[in-house]
Formats: C-alpha cells, sequence, structure tokens
C-alpha cells in the first residue's frame, strides 16, 4: 500500500469519524502516556511527549491506515534499565539512534523479515514483559514508602518484601477502588474507557478523603508543566555511540516487531494491509524527532489501535487527531494532572500487563512440550531474571539450534533398488541387505536439506560405497528442496572422489534451486550435463546402456532380460550369486 492510498476516498464523513475516534484514543493515551513514563524511570510528562508527537508522526508517516503510536508496555523493561545504567540523556540519545535504524531498516526493505522471528520468542519475552511490569506496580498499589527500584526483578521483589510494612491502607482503597472501576465500566458503558473512568474517580475520592495520605504525581515528581519543552539535539560522541549500539538496536527490534504486530492485527480487523517497510520509515521517523523534544522510544500500540478501529476511524487523520487532543489536554489540564494518585494508576499497569502476558498462548505452547517449548521458557525466564537484551539473543541462537537439529533429523540418505513386484519396478529401501546389493550401481534416495547442519551426515551415509569403488553412483535428489554452500562442498567433495576412482555420478530430479547452486558453483558442469536426468529410470537406462556396467543376472531386473558373464568375474560375485528370480 502506498503512502498516499491512505487517504484515498477521503470525504467531510470521514473526517467526522476520524475526529471522534481520535477524540477517544487522545484521551485514552493520556494515563497509558503517564503509567508508562513513570514506570519507564522518568517522568510522567515524557510519556505525554511522546504521545503527541510520536503518535502524529508514525501516523502521517506510516504504512498503516490505522496505526496509533506512542510509548508502550513493551518498552518499560529495556527503557528503565537504560535508564538506571545510563540516565536519561543517554536514554534520549539510544532513541534518537534506535529511529535511525528503524529508518535504514525501512530503506532496505527488512519489514518482511521481522516476520521471521519465532513465535515462541516472542510470546517469551513479552509474558515476561508483562511480569515484570505487573510485579512492578505492587509497590504503588500498595503505597510502600522508601522503595527504591533496581534492575533486576529479584532486587525489586526484595524491595517489596522488606517494605511490607509500611503498606499504606489509603493507597489500597484508591487503588481497590480505580481497579473496580476499570472492571465494571465496560459493562454499562461501552464508548468511555473504563480506565479514564477509574483514574478520574479514584483520584478524586483521593483528593477529597485521602489528601495529603496518598503519593501522587505532583508529590513525587513534581508539577506537570503545560507546554511543550523546547528543542534540544543530544550530544553526539563516537564514545556514547558505541555506548548505545546495542540499546538503540533492542529498542528498534523491538519497536519494529511491536509496530509490525500491530499493523497485522489492525488488517485482520479492518481487511486493510500495511506497507511494512513504510511503517517502520514511520516508526524511524518518529523516534528521531520525538527525543529531541524530551520524549522517550515510542511504537505501535496495539490496544489503542484497536480501539481506535473500534471507534470508527477509516484513515491516519484520527492519529493525528488523537496528538493534537493529547497537546490540547496538556496545555489546558496539566496542573489537575499533578493530583492523580500513583495507586490510581497501578492498576491500569497491572491490566496493560495481563492483557498483553500472551497467557494462553503461552500455556497452548507450553503444553505441546516440543523444543519450541523450551525456548518458550528460557525466553520468558531470562526475560524476567536477566535483561530483554540477553532474552532476545539467547531465545533466538537456542531457537536457530533447535531448528538445525530438527532439520538435520529430518535428512532421510537411503540406498534403493528397484522392487519388481511394484509398477515400473519402483526403487524401494528395503530390497537392499547385505545379501542382496548390486556392486555396479548404487542408487540413493535424498530426502531433506543439504545444509551446513546435516552435510557431513549425507558423505558419512555413502562412505562405505564409496569404499567399495562402484561403476556408477546414482543420486535421486527429487526431494532435496534446497542447498546450502557447505552441502555444496560435501557433495563436491563425493563427486571428486568417485571421479578420481573411475565412478560415474548421475543424478535424478534435483529441483531447480540446488541445480542453480551446482550451475554457479561449476559442479553442474564437472558431473557433466548428460549426466542430469529428470527421472530414476533414465538414469538407470542410461547406465545400461551407455556406461561400461556389465550385465548379470542379479541386473536384468534393471532394464535388459538376456545375461552375460562380466569380463571381471571377480567384480561380478555378489550379481552372479543371485537366481534369475532376483533382482537387485
Amino acid at each position: 500500500m502506498k503512502w498516499a492510498a491512505r487517504f484515498e476516498g477521503y470525504n467531510t464523513q470521514a473526517f467526522r469519524k476520524d475526529c471522534v475516534s481520535g477524540l477517544i484514543v487522545g484521551i485514552i493515551a493520556i494515563p497509558l502516556g503517564m503509567a508508562f513514563a513513570i514506570a519507564s524511570g522518568v517522568k510522567p510528562e515524557y510519556g505525554i511527549y511522546t504521545t503527541i508527537i510520536a503518535g502524529t508522526l508514525i501516523s502521517l508517516f506510516g504504512g498503516s491506515r490505522y496505526q496509533i503510536g506512542g510509548p508502550t508496555g513493551a518498552f518499560i523493561p529495556i527503557l528503565f534499565a537504560i535508564v538506571m545504567q545510563y540516565g536519561y540523556e543517554d536514554l534520549l540519545l539510544a532513541g534518537f539512534m534506535a529511529g535511525i535504524l528503524l529508518v535504514l531498516m525501512g530503506l532496505l526493505k527488512l519489514g518482511g523479515l521481522i516476520k521471521f522471528i519465532p513465535r515462541p520468542v516472542t510470546i517469551g519475552f513479552t509474558a515476561g514483559i508483562a511480569v515484570i511490569i505487573f510485579t512492578g506496580q505492587i509497590a504503588n498499589f500498595l503505597g510502600l514508602s522508601q522503595v527504591q527500584r533496581h534492575e533486576d526483578f529479584l532486587s525489586n521483589m526484595k524491595e517489596v518484601a522488606v517494605h511490607l510494612d509500611t503498606t499504606s491502607l489509603y493507597s489500597v482503597a484508591t487503588a481497590v477502588l480505580s481497579l473496580a472501576i476499570i472492571l465494571i465500566t465496560p459493562r454499562f458503558v461501552r464508548n468511555i474507557p473504563g480506565s479514564l473512568v477509574g483514574l478520574v474517580i479514584s483520584s478524586v475520592v483521593a483528593f477529597l478523603f485521602f489528601e495529603g495520605k496518598v503519593a501522587t504525581i505532583g508529590s513525587t515528581f513534581g508539577e506537570i508543566p503545560n507546554a511543550l519543552p523546547g528543542f534540544h539535539f543530544p550530544e553526539i560522541t563516537l564514545e556514547r555511540v558505541q555506548k548505545l549500539l546495542s540499546p538503540a538496536l533492542i529498542i528498534a527490534i523491538l519497536g519494529a516487531i511491536e509496530s509490525l504486530l500491530s499493523a497485522v492485527v489492525a488488517d485482520g480487523m479492518t481487511r486493510s494491509r500495511h506497507n511494512s517497510n513504510q511503517e517502520l520509515i514511520g516508526q524511524g521517523i518518529a523516534n528521531m524527532v520525538t527525543p529531541l523534544f524530551g520524549g522517550i522510544p515510542a511504537t505501535g500500540a496495539i490496544a489503542r489501535t484497536a480501539t481506535n478501529i473500534r471507534s470508527g476511524a477509516t484513515s491516519p487523520v484520527s492519529g493525528i487527531v488523537h496528538g493534537i487532543v493529547v497537546l490540547l489536554i496538556l496545555v489546558l489540564l496539566a496542573p489537575y494532572a499533578s493530583h492523580i494518585p500513583l495507586a490510581s494508576m497501578a492498576p491500569i499497569l497491572m491490566l496493560v500487563a495481563w492483557n498483553m502476558s500472551e497467557r494462553k498462548e503461552f500455556a497452548h505452547i507450553l503444553k505441546a512440550r516440543t523444543s519450541d517449548s523450551l525456548v518458550l521458557l528460557i525466553t520468558f525466564l531470562l526475560t524476567v531474571f536477566t535483561n530483554l537484551t540477553t532474552a532476545v539473543e539467547v531465545g533466538l541462537v537456542l531457537a536457530v539450534l533447535l531448528f538445525i537439529k530438527r532439520m538435520r533429523e529430518s535428512l532421510r540418505v537411503a540406498k534403493v533398488l528397484p522392487d519388481p513386484s511394484l509398477k515400473h519396478e519402483k526403487v524401494t529401501p528395503h530390497m537392499v541387505t547385505a545379501q542382496h546389493d548390486c556392486p555396479q550401481i548404487s542408487i540413493y534416495t535424498i530426502e531433506g536439506p543439504l545444509f551446513f547442519g546435516d552435510a557431513d551426515l549425507f558423505e558419512s551415509s555413502l562412505a562405505n560405497t564409496l569404499q567399495h569403488q562402484p561403476k556408477v553412483l546414482l543420486l535421486r535428489m527429487g526431494k532435496v528442496p534446497f542447498l546450502d554452500m557447505t552441502g555444496e562442498a560435501n557433495l563436491s567433495r563425493i563427486v571428486k572422489q568417485c571421479m578420481s576412482q573411475g565412478t560415474t555420478v548421475l543424478v535424478s530430479g534435483i529441483q531447480n534451486a540446488p541445480k542453480q547452486i551446482l550451475e554457479r558453483t561449476g559442479l553442474y558442469a564437472l558431473i557433466g550435463e548428460a549426466h542430469f536426468f529428470a527421472h530414476t529410470g533414465e538414469a538407470i537406462e542410461y547406465a545400461l546402456r551407455r556406461l561400461d556396467v556389465g550385465k548379470c543376472l542379479g541386473c536384468q531386473h534393471f532394464a535388459f532380460r538376456e545375461c552375460a558373464s562380466l569380463a571381471d568375474p571377480h567384480s561380478q560375485t555378489a550379481c552372479v550369486q543371485q537366481t534369475s528370480q532376483t533382482s537387485v
């Protein structure tokens, strides 16, 4: 889908729908933006800045008609870790660098590659992030005081346990009220988000009855300014870039995954089709500009995008309106936001964590008890107990290794001979035994990819046959879908060994992709074009009529009905010992 195509057929009625949906999503985005910022270790207004700037730019330059962008829960662990380790200023630079990487990914047409990340890895780290978000709000839900936040999960849980005696009943009452309203509201009112109703009512109750007894945004972070900050370009040095390259890469990859997943969800709800590469470019532009105004990294938000669609959005204009709505609320109502209790926001984030946990899919993969279950579990545990970077890296490497193992196990190399009991005397493995074989023509059926993970297995399977130096080696490669350079190298060694000992190599049924590899490397020419056949029968007929293969009782079922003695009596032993009724 081209960028301009997102606005095709736009009219006044569509604009009205976009304004309504933009208003609804904008109102929802305000508490989420502040909550995500606080959970990421920065001031709440930075989440609002991100919602305004990134949300507008993602809608304007992205590749989805309905995408709503902004701060999301998926970024919380990685952003908090960066803030704790490097500080807020370095977070801005890491976000800026991630934006550049996203633009490059889009320009290089890498949008489709994100789809190849294994599902167990994405489910694993998403569930791990959900656990971190949920447990990270326990302290605010209970109103614990003097709690210090740490990068690792166990230290944070220890802080909660140590300070349980500081639990504030006022905070608990505020949080429970907020949670109850959030859960009940959708049953009675569908057009007003429960999170907003719960936040407002619980904040009002806390202000009227618990003033000064519950921690608020203002008491913890100070007053929220009612204007966007000034433009500030981060200081870029080689040392800072090298230091932040890994965090920036993780932000870019995670942002790409989240945004494209959100766009896919939008496609499914609307039967539209997004442009994945344009979406990455739009995400990149947003993440390059947002840090210049103090905002944190952003990506496509699945829940807000779905709400946008359900509210009647027709184009990216709704996302732009959503950014304008948040800006107006910031300018007009910022002082009131300072009175919002942290306990009122805790249930919002806990429910976000619950909804993003992919618990059903998590349980489904675990129940299967396959190698994917192992990848899922390890990725999940590493996300929770170490960090997201380690989890993704280990998860991907483990998934690749297990995939290679499965592919290796899928390779089948079997020695076969014609079966006279079958129509057209098709070749089968059961015809080959220690007492029943042909010393002149060795036929092998190869099934599965020949690549670096199993090329040695292929070569070792033929080793015994090559030692006996047959006159013809026929390789049936009709079921080899893929051949890499390692597989080609092993095949090349087999061919050269055969040529050195006078064995002719024939190939039948080779598919186009492996054939092209052989042509490019010159192995096709080395074997000889005349030695490639579409069918096994043609190759056997060629071997018996054109090559120096003697005729004997054992070989008659290949093609000939007459029999004769081989020139060398010793080389025919295995064949002539068979009776005239025996086939090989």
